[in-house]
């Protein structure tokens, strides 16, 4: 409802479309299609969208809706996917795309078969955080890159004495919850695309909260995964490390944090800001566990000015898409690529089952 229906499809529509190349523009109509029809109803009338349906097949029955979106549960996608390209949609959805890499690359050999185009989305990389760390690193500015270190995450209420603030299903594995499959597929395109390949992966995962209130008021055992502590051996020798946490409080400038360290300088990015500790304006710090620390490290870092406007991430690349598929632009994001998100969450499941690090080959072709 907020990324993707008001703050993308609907922004699109209130701007008078997506502009292609050529100057004209593309104009979305949506169709809302889900199987509650009271809240269908209300959604749509609430943010003027005419059309809404319970029936899928009868909607993809429709010659003139050439995309289908699928933001569903994860379990359901697959299919709601071979449904859709059976239909002859192109083909566009929310990660992970499948609960197995199995699943996925199933999904994305279909879809390339069948000859449509397909996407996944990959907001992260559009976080003017993330986009500055880009900037960075296309000029030169980190040297060799070394290491990457990220803090991911929030308290996520119980239930008990505060009302939960996510899904309950999140937590539960049997209905395709678990941190580890929800934020790994994320931590694949970001580290693949801004500092290097993902060659292997040791990772731990644990469940700290093992009971939680669901949204009926009701106790459950929470079998999945609300932690994961994953290290990644990248391509080039750089080291990542990610620490994702639904049972952690924040003390940190934002939800999440990458610090990135290179030879030539260092950089630490939120979701919105980075800052940046060069070379040559690296201080020379004393260690003295005798005297309390009067220095204020963070003093000794300069921020990276916002100089071009940054669009909301997810509609910047509903944007690139609807170009896709209606003046072949170049596009990057697809099924397959969004299959190596499940590739590194099986390698990942592995790691903490076998206890071992796992080396993540290349995906067939």
């Amino acid at each position: 409802m907020n990324q993707h229906l008001i703050r993308s499809i609907l922004a699109i529509r209130a701007d008078g479309g997506v502009t292609l190349p050529s100057g004209d523009r593309i104009m979305p109509d949506p169709i809302l299609v889900g199987r509650n029809a009271d809240k269908l109803e209300q959604l749509a009338a609430a943010h003027g969208v005419e059309r809404w349906s319970t029936d899928l097949a009868a909607a993809l029955a429709n010659p003139d809706d050439e995309i289908f979106f699928d933001a569903g549960t994860t379990q359901m996608r697959p299919k709601m996917l071979e449904q859709a390209i059976a239909a002859g949609k192109h083909v566009y959805c929310e990660k992970p795309i499948a609960t197995t890499l199995d699943e996925a690359l199933k999904i994305a050999q279909i879809a390339e078969t069948a000859g449509v185009k397909n996407g996944v989305v990959m907001d992260k990389l559009f976080l003017p955080g993330l986009l500055k760390i880009a900037m960075l690193r296309k000029s030169g500015f980190f040297g060799r890159m070394l290491r990457v270190h990220c803090e991911f995450g929030y308290w996520v209420f119980e239930g008990d004495l505060q009302p939960i603030q996510r899904p309950s299903w999140n937590y539960r594995l049997e209905d395709g919850g678990g941190i580890i499959l929800d934020m790994l597929c994320h931590w694949r395109y970001v580290l693949d695309n801004l500092f290097g390949n993902v060659e292997s992966v040791s990772c731990l995962g644990a469940t700290q909260i093992p009971e939680r209130i669901d949204e009926m008021g009701q106790p459950y055992k929470a079998t999945a995964d609300d932690a994961a502590f994953s290290t990644f051996q990248l391509e080039g020798g750089v080291i990542a490390t990610i620490n994702s946490s639904w049972t952690t409080r924040v003390y940190r400038d934002d939800l999440v944090v990458f610090q990135v360290d290179g030879t030539h300088g260092s950089a630490v990015a939120g979701l919105t800001t980075c800052k940046v500790q060069p070379r040559v304006a690296t201080p020379r710090p004393v260690w003295n566990p005798d005297e309390k620390q009067t220095r204020d490290f963070r003093d000794d870092w300069q921020e990276v000015p916002d100089t071009v406007p940054y669009p909301n991430g997810f509609r910047a690349q509903w944007e690139m898409f609807i170009r896709h598929v209606v003046a072949d632009e170049p596009w990057s994001y697809t099924l397959r690529e969004g299959a190596k998100g499940l590739q590194l969450v099986d390698s990942a499941l592995d790691s903490w089952r076998e206890r071992r690090w796992i080396d993540l080959p290349a995906l067939p072709a």
